[in-house]
């Protein structure tokens, strides 16, 4: 029997574009789901996003008992954890879009607006930027030299260098993920960045962290 991959539905992520990335690169169960019982039991777990911090935050704490079903499972069950874009984002301590609203808390840092001097550099930082691999974080090996594809206004300042896996640079230094413990987020969008991200899908399922 394969394995079970709860990717996390809450109203706020590109649900069918990454459960077909899953399955292309050999997912064999995805559950679409928000019920705290299937994620409490699942194998692995996704979490998108798309939108504002502060609408998918809200978006995730509204239904009862995931998020807590989430952290039981990753912080003490100690399930591979994978965010995306938004889903990235949570991780953070706090989101400064639209006000101040708490993260996940899970990779101490906030997400804030994409600051460029160079007028030539547009926000949102949106197409395909190069992802180069930090040596910090231990458990990057999931992430590889190469390009993705971005589309955000806001990014992840994190505390701790040891937790940024990836850097982009799109008028200055952006963190293009981050890892820590079995927790990894990326903020591009792997579902949208062809052999790239579909690449880093299949080494998400063959993790064993």
């Amino acid at each position: 029997m394969g394995e079970v991959v709860a990717l996390i539905d809450y109203g706020a992520g590109n649900l069918h574009s990454v459960h077909n990335a899953l399955k292309a690169v050999g997912a064999e169960g995805v559950a679409i789901t928000a019920d705290p019982d299937v994620v409490r039991a699942a194998d692995r777990i996704v979490l998108p996003g798309v939108g504002s911090f502060k609408a998918c935050a809200e978006g995730l704490s509204g239904i009862d008992g995931l998020t807590e079903a989430m952290t039981e499972r990753v912080q003490v069950g100690a399930a591979p954890f994978l965010g995306i874009c938004v889903g990235m984002q949570l991780l953070a301590t706090q989101g400064l879009e639209h006000g101040v609203t708490p993260g996940l808390g899970w990779v101490s840092g906030e997400v804030r607006a994409i600051e460029v001097t160079d007028p030539a550099i547009k926000v949102p930082h949106m197409g395909w930027n190069d992802v180069a691999l930090s040596h910090h974080a231990p458990e990057a090996g999931l992430i590889e030299d190469g390009e993705a594809y971005f589309l955000h206004s806001y990014h992840f300042a994190v505390d701790n260098p040891a937790h940024i896996a990836a850097m982009t640079d799109h008028g200055g230094g952006l963190v293009a993920a981050v890892a820590r413990d079995t927790i990894v987020g990326v903020q591009f969008h792997p579902e949208k960045s062809q052999a790239y991200g579909l690449g880093l899908l299949k080494r998400f399922l063959a993790w064993r962290p």
